[in-house]
Protein backbone atom coordinates (compact mmCIF):
# COMPACT_ATOMS: atom_id res chain seq x y z
CA UNK A 1 0.00 0.00 0.00
CA UNK A 2 1.46 3.15 -0.83
CA UNK A 3 1.49 5.60 1.87
CA UNK A 4 -1.40 8.03 2.28
CA UNK A 5 -0.97 11.98 1.83
CA UNK A 6 0.25 14.18 4.73
CA UNK A 7 3.29 11.96 6.13
CA UNK A 8 4.21 12.58 9.82
CA UNK A 9 6.62 15.39 10.08
CA UNK A 10 5.52 17.27 12.77
CA UNK A 11 7.60 17.27 15.77
CA UNK A 12 4.84 17.22 18.04
CA UNK A 13 2.91 14.15 16.16
CA UNK A 14 6.09 12.67 16.09
CA UNK A 15 6.32 13.10 20.31
CA UNK A 16 2.80 11.62 20.32
CA UNK A 17 3.87 8.32 18.22
CA UNK A 18 6.37 7.68 20.22
CA UNK A 19 4.82 8.26 23.25
CA UNK A 20 2.39 5.62 22.17
CA UNK A 21 4.98 3.05 21.58
CA UNK A 22 6.18 3.98 25.44
CA UNK A 23 2.84 2.96 26.49
CA UNK A 24 1.86 0.04 24.38
CA UNK A 25 1.07 -2.65 27.08
CA UNK A 26 -1.31 -0.51 28.81
CA UNK A 27 -2.34 0.01 24.86
CA UNK A 28 -2.23 -3.54 24.28
CA UNK A 29 -4.12 -4.49 27.47
CA UNK A 30 -7.15 -2.36 27.06
CA UNK A 31 -7.35 -2.90 23.99
CA UNK A 32 -7.31 -7.06 24.91
CA UNK A 33 -10.13 -6.15 27.78
CA UNK A 34 -12.28 -4.61 25.27
CA UNK A 35 -12.61 -7.45 22.99
CA UNK A 36 -13.06 -10.12 26.05
CA UNK A 37 -15.63 -7.80 26.86
CA UNK A 38 -17.41 -7.27 23.40
CA UNK A 39 -16.55 -10.28 21.60
CA UNK A 40 -18.26 -13.61 23.22
CA UNK A 41 -16.20 -16.06 21.02
CA UNK A 42 -13.34 -15.26 22.31
CA UNK A 43 -14.44 -14.59 26.14
CA UNK A 44 -15.62 -17.97 25.83
CA UNK A 45 -11.90 -19.36 24.06
CA UNK A 46 -9.52 -21.50 25.46
CA UNK A 47 -6.71 -19.76 27.77
CA UNK A 48 -4.23 -20.53 25.15
CA UNK A 49 -6.31 -18.98 22.76
CA UNK A 50 -6.64 -15.76 24.74
CA UNK A 51 -2.77 -15.82 25.60
CA UNK A 52 -2.96 -16.00 21.62
CA UNK A 53 -4.87 -13.01 21.12
CA UNK A 54 -2.89 -10.93 23.45
CA UNK A 55 0.05 -11.78 21.47
CA UNK A 56 -1.58 -10.90 18.49
CA UNK A 57 -3.22 -7.21 19.29
CA UNK A 58 0.41 -6.42 20.67
CA UNK A 59 2.21 -7.50 17.27
CA UNK A 60 -0.18 -5.64 15.05
CA UNK A 61 -0.58 -2.15 17.30
CA UNK A 62 3.35 -2.05 17.41
CA UNK A 63 3.55 -2.87 13.49
CA UNK A 64 1.00 -0.17 13.21
CA UNK A 65 2.72 2.51 15.30
CA UNK A 66 6.04 1.90 13.83
CA UNK A 67 4.78 2.44 10.20
CA UNK A 68 3.26 5.72 11.65
CA UNK A 69 6.54 6.29 13.05
CA UNK A 70 8.84 5.68 10.41
CA UNK A 71 7.46 7.03 7.41
CA UNK A 72 8.09 4.37 5.51
CA UNK A 73 7.15 4.33 1.57
CA UNK A 74 5.15 1.47 2.31
CA UNK A 75 3.20 -0.58 4.99
CA UNK A 76 4.70 -3.96 6.08
CA UNK A 77 1.57 -6.15 6.23
CA UNK A 78 2.70 -9.09 7.30
CA UNK A 79 1.47 -9.11 10.37
CA UNK A 80 -1.87 -8.71 9.55
CA UNK A 81 -1.72 -11.14 6.64
CA UNK A 82 -0.33 -13.87 9.63
CA UNK A 83 -3.04 -13.17 11.73
CA UNK A 84 -5.65 -13.46 9.06
CA UNK A 85 -4.22 -16.90 7.91
CA UNK A 86 -4.13 -18.28 11.66
CA UNK A 87 -7.55 -16.92 12.54
CA UNK A 88 -8.65 -18.98 9.25
CA UNK A 89 -6.96 -21.95 10.28
CA UNK A 90 -8.02 -21.64 14.03
CA UNK A 91 -12.28 -21.41 12.25
CA UNK A 92 -12.99 -18.28 13.86
CA UNK A 93 -15.58 -15.72 11.65
CA UNK A 94 -14.20 -13.04 9.53
CA UNK A 95 -16.76 -10.80 11.12
CA UNK A 96 -15.23 -11.35 15.05
CA UNK A 97 -11.79 -10.97 12.92
CA UNK A 98 -12.59 -7.31 11.53
CA UNK A 99 -14.47 -6.36 14.82
CA UNK A 100 -11.17 -6.99 16.93
CA UNK A 101 -9.14 -4.96 15.03
CA UNK A 102 -11.65 -2.10 15.11
CA UNK A 103 -11.45 -2.49 19.05
CA UNK A 104 -7.51 -2.52 19.10
CA UNK A 105 -6.85 0.51 16.94
CA UNK A 106 -10.21 2.35 18.94
CA UNK A 107 -8.18 1.77 22.05
CA UNK A 108 -4.73 3.24 20.05
CA UNK A 109 -6.63 6.39 19.06
CA UNK A 110 -8.95 6.62 22.58
CA UNK A 111 -5.24 6.35 23.86
CA UNK A 112 -3.47 8.88 21.42
CA UNK A 113 -6.77 11.09 22.39
CA UNK A 114 -6.19 11.43 25.72
CA UNK A 115 -2.55 11.50 25.62
CA UNK A 116 -2.71 14.68 22.84
CA UNK A 117 -5.54 16.76 25.23
CA UNK A 118 -4.59 20.15 27.40
CA UNK A 119 -3.79 18.30 30.33
CA UNK A 120 -2.72 15.09 28.78
CA UNK A 121 0.88 13.53 28.76
CA UNK A 122 1.64 15.09 25.25
CA UNK A 123 -0.54 18.17 25.35
CA UNK A 124 -0.48 18.34 21.69
CA UNK A 125 -4.24 18.92 20.64
CA UNK A 126 -3.26 19.76 17.29
CA UNK A 127 -0.93 16.86 16.41
CA UNK A 128 -4.17 14.75 16.88
CA UNK A 129 -4.87 15.93 13.74
CA UNK A 130 -2.28 14.89 11.47
CA UNK A 131 -2.23 11.42 13.31
CA UNK A 132 -5.55 10.52 12.77
CA UNK A 133 -5.11 10.58 8.93
CA UNK A 134 -2.10 7.98 9.46
CA UNK A 135 -3.54 6.02 12.21
CA UNK A 136 -6.81 4.87 10.21
CA UNK A 137 -5.48 4.48 7.05
CA UNK A 138 -3.32 2.01 8.83
CA UNK A 139 -5.84 0.57 10.53
CA UNK A 140 -7.72 0.34 6.74
CA UNK A 141 -5.20 -1.57 5.33
CA UNK A 142 -4.89 -3.84 8.04
CA UNK A 143 -8.55 -4.57 7.36
CA UNK A 144 -7.67 -5.37 4.39
CA UNK A 145 -4.70 -7.56 4.86
CA UNK A 146 -6.67 -9.42 8.21
CA UNK A 147 -9.39 -10.43 4.80
CA UNK A 148 -7.26 -10.90 2.16
CA UNK A 149 -5.12 -13.33 4.29
CA UNK A 150 -8.52 -14.75 5.70
CA UNK A 151 -9.93 -15.98 2.20
CA UNK A 152 -7.02 -16.78 0.70
CA UNK A 153 -6.40 -19.40 3.42
CA UNK A 154 -10.35 -20.36 3.81
CA UNK A 155 -10.09 -21.18 0.05
CA UNK A 156 -6.91 -23.83 0.83
CA UNK A 157 -8.37 -25.21 3.66
CA UNK A 158 -11.48 -26.12 1.72
CA UNK A 159 -10.20 -27.33 -1.49
CA UNK A 160 -7.96 -29.52 1.09
CA UNK A 161 -10.98 -30.76 3.12
CA UNK A 162 -12.75 -31.30 -0.31
CA UNK A 163 -10.05 -33.31 -1.56
CA UNK A 164 -9.77 -35.22 1.71
CA UNK A 165 -13.21 -35.77 1.75
CA UNK A 166 -13.02 -36.49 -2.18
CA UNK A 167 -10.64 -39.58 -0.95
CA UNK A 168 -12.87 -40.97 2.00
CA UNK A 169 -15.45 -41.37 -0.50
CA UNK A 170 -13.05 -42.67 -3.06
CA UNK A 171 -11.94 -45.27 -0.19
CA UNK A 172 -16.25 -46.11 0.51
CA UNK A 173 -17.03 -46.94 -2.94
CA UNK A 174 -13.78 -49.08 -3.69
CA UNK A 175 -14.57 -51.30 -0.80
CA UNK A 176 -10.86 -50.60 0.39
CA UNK A 177 -10.24 -49.92 4.48
CA UNK A 178 -8.47 -46.03 4.68
CA UNK A 179 -5.15 -46.92 6.47
CA UNK A 180 -5.43 -43.60 8.59
CA UNK A 181 -8.91 -44.59 9.82
CA UNK A 182 -11.73 -47.23 10.56
CA UNK A 183 -15.02 -47.15 8.21
CA UNK A 184 -16.73 -45.94 11.40
CA UNK A 185 -14.00 -42.75 11.80
CA UNK A 186 -14.89 -42.06 8.11
CA UNK A 187 -18.20 -42.10 8.08
CA UNK A 188 -17.90 -39.37 11.07
CA UNK A 189 -15.23 -37.48 9.70
CA UNK A 190 -17.10 -37.10 6.81
CA UNK A 191 -20.82 -36.19 8.72
CA UNK A 192 -22.86 -39.58 8.40
CA UNK A 193 -25.04 -40.15 11.01
CA UNK A 194 -25.05 -43.38 12.00
CA UNK A 195 -28.78 -44.36 12.13
CA UNK A 196 -29.60 -43.25 8.90
CA UNK A 197 -30.18 -44.60 5.67
CA UNK A 198 -27.16 -44.48 2.71
CA UNK A 199 -27.73 -44.78 -0.95
CA UNK A 200 -24.98 -44.74 -3.42
CA UNK A 201 -25.41 -42.09 -6.13
CA UNK A 202 -23.78 -42.18 -10.05
CA UNK A 203 -24.56 -38.61 -11.70
CA UNK A 204 -23.22 -39.00 -15.66
CA UNK A 205 -21.36 -35.47 -15.73
CA UNK A 206 -20.92 -35.72 -19.46
CA UNK A 207 -23.82 -33.57 -20.84
CA UNK A 208 -26.04 -32.82 -17.96
CA UNK A 209 -29.23 -30.65 -19.92
CA UNK A 210 -29.20 -28.26 -16.80
CA UNK A 211 -26.31 -27.62 -16.47
CA UNK A 212 -26.38 -28.23 -12.53
CA UNK A 213 -24.09 -30.31 -11.17
CA UNK A 214 -21.63 -27.69 -10.04
CA UNK A 215 -21.78 -28.65 -6.05
CA UNK A 216 -24.29 -31.13 -5.45
CA UNK A 217 -23.03 -31.19 -1.85
CA UNK A 218 -24.66 -27.91 -0.98
CA UNK A 219 -27.53 -28.27 -2.71
CA UNK A 220 -28.79 -31.73 -0.64
CA UNK A 221 -26.66 -29.78 2.41
CA UNK A 222 -29.19 -26.96 1.62
CA UNK A 223 -32.47 -29.81 2.25
CA UNK A 224 -30.46 -31.05 5.70
CA UNK A 225 -29.24 -34.00 3.96
CA UNK A 226 -25.42 -34.53 4.45
CA UNK A 227 -23.15 -36.65 1.23
CA UNK A 228 -19.71 -36.61 -0.22
CA UNK A 229 -18.64 -36.77 -3.59
CA UNK A 230 -15.93 -38.27 -6.00
CA UNK A 231 -15.73 -36.74 -9.51
CA UNK A 232 -14.55 -38.96 -11.96
CA UNK A 233 -14.05 -38.48 -15.88
CA UNK A 234 -17.54 -39.34 -16.80
CA UNK A 235 -19.34 -39.84 -13.37
CA UNK A 236 -19.97 -37.81 -10.01
CA UNK A 237 -20.39 -40.53 -7.55
CA UNK A 238 -22.24 -39.83 -4.18
CA UNK A 239 -22.61 -41.10 -0.72
CA UNK A 240 -26.01 -39.98 0.67
CA UNK A 241 -27.07 -40.18 4.24
CA UNK A 242 -30.39 -38.96 5.29
CA UNK A 243 -33.36 -40.39 7.29
CA UNK A 244 -36.33 -42.33 6.18
CA UNK A 245 -38.52 -39.43 5.72
CA UNK A 246 -36.42 -37.84 3.42
CA UNK A 247 -35.48 -40.60 1.11
CA UNK A 248 -38.35 -38.66 -1.55
CA UNK A 249 -36.39 -35.04 -0.25
CA UNK A 250 -32.88 -36.68 -2.03
CA UNK A 251 -34.11 -38.16 -4.80
CA UNK A 252 -36.11 -34.53 -5.93
CA UNK A 253 -33.08 -33.24 -5.27
CA UNK A 254 -31.18 -35.19 -8.11
CA UNK A 255 -34.03 -34.43 -10.12
CA UNK A 256 -33.78 -30.75 -10.14
CA UNK A 257 -30.07 -31.03 -11.56
CA UNK A 258 -31.68 -32.79 -14.81
CA UNK A 259 -29.04 -35.08 -15.35
CA UNK A 260 -29.02 -38.76 -15.82
CA UNK A 261 -28.84 -40.60 -12.38
CA UNK A 262 -28.80 -44.03 -11.16
CA UNK A 263 -29.41 -44.36 -7.35
CA UNK A 264 -28.97 -47.49 -5.38
CA UNK A 265 -31.28 -49.14 -2.90
CA UNK A 266 -31.03 -47.76 0.61
CA UNK A 267 -28.42 -49.44 3.05
CA UNK A 268 -27.36 -49.36 6.85
CA UNK A 269 -23.85 -50.99 6.49
CA UNK A 270 -21.15 -48.88 5.93
CA UNK A 271 -18.94 -51.77 4.28
CA UNK A 272 -21.79 -52.33 1.64
CA UNK A 273 -20.93 -49.18 -0.31
CA UNK A 274 -19.12 -50.57 -2.88
CA UNK A 275 -21.94 -53.23 -3.53
CA UNK A 276 -24.38 -50.23 -3.53
CA UNK A 277 -22.25 -48.27 -6.39
CA UNK A 278 -22.51 -51.18 -8.76
CA UNK A 279 -26.26 -51.19 -8.34
CA UNK A 280 -26.34 -47.84 -8.43
CA UNK A 281 -23.94 -47.38 -11.95
CA UNK A 282 -26.45 -50.45 -13.07
CA UNK A 283 -29.84 -48.55 -12.25
CA UNK A 284 -27.17 -45.99 -14.66
CA UNK A 285 -27.06 -47.61 -17.27
CA UNK A 286 -30.30 -48.96 -17.55
CA UNK A 287 -31.18 -45.34 -18.65
CA UNK A 288 -31.22 -44.74 -22.71
CA UNK A 289 -28.65 -42.45 -24.22
CA UNK A 290 -29.94 -38.60 -23.46
CA UNK A 291 -32.68 -39.62 -21.42
CA UNK A 292 -32.39 -37.25 -18.02
CA UNK A 293 -34.42 -39.46 -15.40
CA UNK A 294 -33.45 -40.74 -11.57
CA UNK A 295 -33.59 -44.16 -11.62
CA UNK A 296 -33.49 -46.40 -8.39
CA UNK A 297 -32.54 -49.85 -8.75
CA UNK A 298 -34.92 -52.66 -7.90
CA UNK A 299 -34.92 -53.38 -4.14
CA UNK A 300 -35.32 -56.77 -4.97
CA UNK A 301 -32.18 -59.23 -3.76
CA UNK A 302 -32.85 -61.62 -6.92
CA UNK A 303 -32.02 -58.12 -8.98
CA UNK A 304 -29.11 -57.18 -6.38
CA UNK A 305 -27.76 -60.47 -7.17
CA UNK A 306 -28.22 -60.77 -10.48
CA UNK A 307 -26.79 -56.90 -11.10
CA UNK A 308 -23.72 -58.10 -9.41
CA UNK A 309 -22.90 -61.19 -11.60
CA UNK A 310 -24.06 -59.85 -15.05
CA UNK A 311 -22.20 -61.93 -17.09
CA UNK A 312 -24.06 -65.00 -15.71
CA UNK A 313 -27.13 -62.70 -15.67
CA UNK A 314 -26.84 -62.48 -19.24
CA UNK A 315 -25.92 -66.58 -19.60
CA UNK A 316 -28.95 -67.27 -17.93
CA UNK A 317 -31.21 -65.28 -19.70
CA UNK A 318 -30.19 -66.67 -23.00
CA UNK A 319 -29.97 -69.95 -21.58
CA UNK A 320 -33.71 -70.08 -20.06
CA UNK A 321 -35.65 -67.94 -22.71
CA UNK A 322 -33.49 -69.38 -25.55
CA UNK A 323 -36.64 -70.69 -27.48
CA UNK A 324 -38.19 -67.29 -26.64
CA UNK A 325 -35.71 -64.98 -27.84
CA UNK A 326 -35.12 -67.10 -31.29
CA UNK A 327 -38.98 -66.42 -32.14
CA UNK A 328 -39.55 -64.04 -34.93
CA UNK A 329 -39.64 -60.11 -33.87
CA UNK A 330 -43.50 -59.80 -33.23
CA UNK A 331 -43.79 -62.79 -31.47
CA UNK A 332 -41.01 -62.98 -29.15
CA UNK A 333 -42.09 -59.37 -28.18
CA UNK A 334 -45.39 -60.41 -27.30
CA UNK A 335 -44.06 -63.31 -25.40
CA UNK A 336 -41.94 -61.39 -23.34
CA UNK A 337 -44.23 -58.25 -22.93
CA UNK A 338 -47.13 -60.92 -21.62
CA UNK A 339 -44.39 -62.96 -19.18
CA UNK A 340 -43.50 -58.92 -17.24
CA UNK A 341 -46.86 -58.04 -17.09
CA UNK A 342 -47.66 -61.63 -15.38
CA UNK A 343 -44.34 -61.33 -13.10
CA UNK A 344 -45.56 -57.48 -12.26
CA UNK A 345 -49.16 -57.95 -11.25
CA UNK A 346 -48.35 -61.07 -8.82
CA UNK A 347 -49.30 -63.88 -11.56
CA UNK A 348 -52.54 -62.44 -11.96
CA UNK A 349 -53.88 -63.56 -15.62
CA UNK A 350 -56.91 -61.17 -15.46
CA UNK A 351 -54.78 -58.43 -14.19
CA UNK A 352 -51.66 -59.11 -16.55
CA UNK A 353 -54.80 -59.02 -19.39
CA UNK A 354 -55.75 -55.18 -18.75
CA UNK A 355 -52.39 -54.06 -18.52
CA UNK A 356 -52.11 -55.76 -21.92
CA UNK A 357 -55.40 -55.03 -23.71
CA UNK A 358 -56.06 -58.11 -24.45
CA UNK A 359 -58.21 -60.84 -22.97
CA UNK A 360 -56.74 -63.47 -19.90
CA UNK A 361 -57.32 -66.48 -22.14
CA UNK A 362 -55.07 -64.74 -24.83
CA UNK A 363 -52.55 -64.33 -21.41
CA UNK A 364 -52.92 -67.71 -20.58
CA UNK A 365 -52.30 -68.74 -23.95
CA UNK A 366 -48.87 -67.00 -24.33
CA UNK A 367 -47.83 -68.20 -20.85
CA UNK A 368 -48.28 -72.10 -22.63
CA UNK A 369 -46.20 -70.99 -25.21
CA UNK A 370 -43.68 -69.85 -22.90
CA UNK A 371 -43.74 -73.63 -21.58
CA UNK A 372 -43.65 -74.85 -24.90
CA UNK A 373 -40.48 -72.76 -25.86
CA UNK A 374 -38.57 -72.91 -22.69
CA UNK A 375 -39.28 -76.16 -21.13
CA UNK A 376 -40.22 -74.20 -17.65
CA UNK A 377 -43.93 -74.57 -16.38
CA UNK A 378 -44.89 -71.17 -14.26
CA UNK A 379 -46.59 -73.66 -11.84
CA UNK A 380 -43.37 -75.49 -10.69
CA UNK A 381 -41.40 -73.38 -8.52
CA UNK A 382 -37.86 -73.87 -9.44
CA UNK A 383 -39.02 -73.60 -12.77
CA UNK A 384 -41.09 -70.10 -12.33
CA UNK A 385 -37.42 -68.89 -10.33
CA UNK A 386 -35.39 -69.62 -13.65
CA UNK A 387 -37.85 -67.24 -15.77
CA UNK A 388 -38.25 -64.43 -13.48
CA UNK A 389 -34.28 -64.42 -12.98
CA UNK A 390 -34.22 -64.68 -17.07
CA UNK A 391 -36.44 -61.53 -17.03
CA UNK A 392 -35.07 -59.83 -14.81
CA UNK A 393 -31.61 -60.91 -16.50
CA UNK A 394 -32.72 -58.90 -19.92
CA UNK A 395 -33.97 -56.23 -18.25
CA UNK A 396 -31.04 -55.03 -16.42
CA UNK A 397 -28.41 -56.06 -19.25
CA UNK A 398 -30.65 -53.69 -21.66
CA UNK A 399 -31.79 -56.69 -23.82
CA UNK A 400 -35.04 -56.20 -23.10
CA UNK A 401 -36.49 -52.62 -22.96
CA UNK A 402 -40.62 -50.95 -22.03
CA UNK A 403 -41.20 -50.70 -25.64
CA UNK A 404 -41.10 -54.68 -26.25
CA UNK A 405 -38.19 -55.12 -28.15
CA UNK A 406 -34.43 -56.60 -27.92
CA UNK A 407 -31.97 -54.39 -27.75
Amino acid sequence: MSRPAGALTMSDANQLVNWAETQMPRIVGDAYDRILERIPLYERSEPHLQAELHQSIEDNLRAAVSAMNQCHDTLQLSTPHETGRRRAQQGIPLAEILQANHFSFGVLWDALVEAARPGGDCEAPEAIFAVATWLWSVADAHAVALTESYRAASAELLAEEGRRRAALVESLLAGRPSPDCSSWEMATLLGLAPDADLIVVAVDNRNPAGGGLGDLEQKFADQGIVSGWQLTPTLQLGVVSFHSEQHEVALGVLRTIAARAGVSPPYRVLAETSRALQLARTALSTLRPGQTEVCEFNSSPLAALLACEPNEGRRLAYEVLRGVLELPAADRSLILDTLVAYFDNEGSAERAAEQLYCHSNTVRYRLRRVHELTGRSLKDPLSLAELVSAVFSLRMCKLYTANSSIA
